[in-house]
């Protein structure tokens, strides 16, 4: 029987790509009329700046999302040490974001039909906890969920073992009771396989040839049936029961 469902937040609640699309447009002009940089270097640096400190912490620490940290660095390679414009681009960037995120089509029923059948809502996502907070804030859905795990908290980033057992630990069930949504294969689904949860990948669209042998959802709207909750190959109804 399932009795958690946890939701990772980027590109799965929200559309992360679009809106980061926005939030660099604005930076780069502002790299453009602050900084005397053009796009093309500003880009490249910026690209620079995060090998640096992924050359430090490696791919698996909450810090290689810091943006404050990526613009200092950023700011470093250009020989600029003025960092109230690292502060002023962070502002900048997260600021343009979040006001281009809005729930992905029929996220805000399914959680609502969730919480009804008894079920267990909690976010597992990479990133620091402020910036994560401030996204389901500015969602409206961070009061649709019992628990949130953060890899800032976790001392992992996802596929470690560390962030899906703190999962299981605040979801208080067993791993195979539980069941993870997320848009990345190796990190969200396959991660949360490894570790006896039930993985099913977010991929909204039409599938084309893009062929997956684990349980797709392609919209939220299409998890809501006379049935049940459908999630992927999992059924819920709002008896909670599994069929």
């Amino acid at each position: 029987m399932i009795k958690a469902v946890f939701f990772d937040i980027d590109n799965t609640v929200c559309n992360y790509d679009k809106a980061h699309s926005a939030a660099m447009e604005k930076l780069l002009e502002y790299g453009k009329t602050e900084l005397c940089i053009d796009s093309v270097k500003m880009q490249h640096l910026l690209s620079e700046a995060q090998k640096i400190i992924l050359g430090r912490l490696g791919q698996y620490s909450a810090v290689i999302h810091n943006r404050l940290v990526r613009f200092q660095c950023f700011l470093e390679l250009m020989h600029y040490h003025d960092f109230t414009k690292a502060l002023k681009m962070e502002h900048i960037y997260w600021n343009v974001f979040l006001k281009n995120i809005i729930p992905e089509p029929g996220l805000y029923q399914l959680l609502q039909a969730l919480r009804a059948a008894g079920m267990l809502t909690g976010i597992g996502s990479d990133q620091s906890s402020c910036i994560q907070y401030q996204k389901l804030e500015t969602l409206g859905i961070l009061d649709c969920f019992s628990c949130i795990v953060t890899s800032e908290e976790a001392g992992a980033e996802k596929p470690d073992s560390r962030f899906f057992k703190l999962c299981v630990e605040k979801a208080g069930c067993l791993a195979e009771e539980c069941v993870f949504i997320g848009d990345n294969i190796k990190k969200d689904v396959e991660g949360a396989l490894q570790n006896g949860l039930h993985g099913v990948w977010y991929y909204p669209g039409q599938p084309g040839n893009k062929k997956c042998i684990y349980p797709v959802i392609h919209s939220y709207t299409d998890c809501l049936g006379e049935d049940g909750i459908q999630l992927g190959a999992d059924i819920i109804n709002l008896q909670n029961r599994r069929i």
